[in-house]
């Protein structure tokens, strides 16, 4: 690869707290003796003090410690365990109300929660628990039940409160459940950063970074296109995919087997097939892909339909790259990108 990236790179990446490094590099401070990410908040170290490593490991054998403000240690902006519990709880048990003094209780802050839950998912902790309540609303009206039970189970005083609610996020009454789609969506963490994804009864159809750009455009495409509400909430699906997901990223997997759902034009789901004929640790030009649908002269409607690809990884988009072997157009950042083909270079090779 032609992306490798020189120590003024990396130099001129610190001190923004840009995430689109994280998981490339390690900076090391030889003036402090501590090691940090990327994007830690803290002051720029002048040039002649800073070391830059690979892994969070390489700084500690260096004989660094890890910095307190950026935790290297730890991932880029995992879900704390007192969170973790939290969400568990409310999805074994979705019509679940914690409120403030339920969070007390169990020894959580809830200023904590309402900050972690507007950062991470862009809504109030209280917000969340409503979201899920009613997608569980929605998934018992779908299957026969009373919408007059699924209205008190999810925690409304009347039928009106629960009707009003219930048509400000879909648009329609319960009583036209069949006419609607949910589709469910999970945040989680991998090693290169945050990633959210969102699954319907028929598989995943979106799997990024939550950084990513058109992240909010895709979401719209979505809905769109399925006639689909996206909400908070668990699904096979998005166990089956986090569960590969590991195992990809531990470098003991090669291939998925979560089904997919990915609607779009017939010439996208030419080139999303071809994308996933892709052999791991390989890699194909955008020329070639045009060439394997028989269509050599297409390069720049390949190129746009693989930027249109919302299922990263599992649509491997990040194994093609330029004619001349660089790194171009990655919706997840070209650093992701490398660390990815790196990750299944090295698997191959070994």
């Amino acid at each position: 690869m032609t992306n490798t990236l020189s120590f003024d790179q990396k130099y001129n990446a610190i001190g923004h707290q840009d995430t689109q490094y994280e998981g490339i590099f390690i900076t090391g401070v030889t003036s402090t003796g501590i090691f940090c990410r990327p994007s830690c908040r803290a002051r720029k170290p002048l040039a002649k003090n800073v070391v830059f490593f690979d892994t969070p490991q390489q700084a500690l054998q260096y004989g660094l410690r890890p910095c307190k403000v950026c935790k290297p240690m730890e991932q880029m902006d995992e879900t704390p365990e007192y969170v973790t519990a939290l969400i568990r709880e409310l999805h074994e048990n979705p019509y679940l109300r914690i409120k403030d003094y339920d969070l007390r209780q169990r020894g959580v802050e809830p200023s904590h929660i309402r900050r972690w839950f507007k950062k991470h998912h862009n809504m109030t902790f209280h917000t969340y628990q409503r979201l899920l309540r009613v997608n569980a609303a929605f998934n018992s009206i779908k299957k026969g039940g009373s919408v007059t039970d699924a209205a008190f189970d999810s925690g409304y005083n009347s039928m009106s409160g629960f009707a009003e609610g219930y048509r400000s996020i879909f648009g329609s009454s319960a009583t036209a459940t069949e006419e609607k789609n949910v589709i469910n969506i999970v945040r989680f963490t991998s090693p290169i950063g945050p990633m959210f994804a969102c699954a319907t009864d028929k598989g995943v159809c979106l799997l990024e970074f939550t950084d990513r750009r058109m992240l909010e455009t895709e979401f719209k495409d979505l809905r769109k296109r399925l006639k689909a509400v996206i909400l908070p909430g668990e699904h096979p699906h998005l166990t089956h995919l986090q569960s590969e997901l590991a195992e990809y990223f531990a470098g003991k997997r090669q291939t998925f087997t979560v089904p997919l759902h990915t609607p779009g034009t017939d010439f996208q789901q030419t080139v999303w097939d071809i994308l996933q004929k892709i052999p791991y640790g390989e890699t194909r030009s955008y020329k070639q892909q045009a060439v394997a649908i028989n269509n050599p002269k297409a390069v720049r409607a390949v190129a746009s339909a693989n930027g249109k690809n919302r299922v990263g990884i599992l649509i491997p988009c990040h194994r093609v790259i330029g004619s001349d072997g660089s790194l171009v157009g990655y919706g997840g950042g070209l650093h992701r990108k490398k660390w990815l083909l790196d990750l299944e270079a090295g698997v191959t090779s070994s």
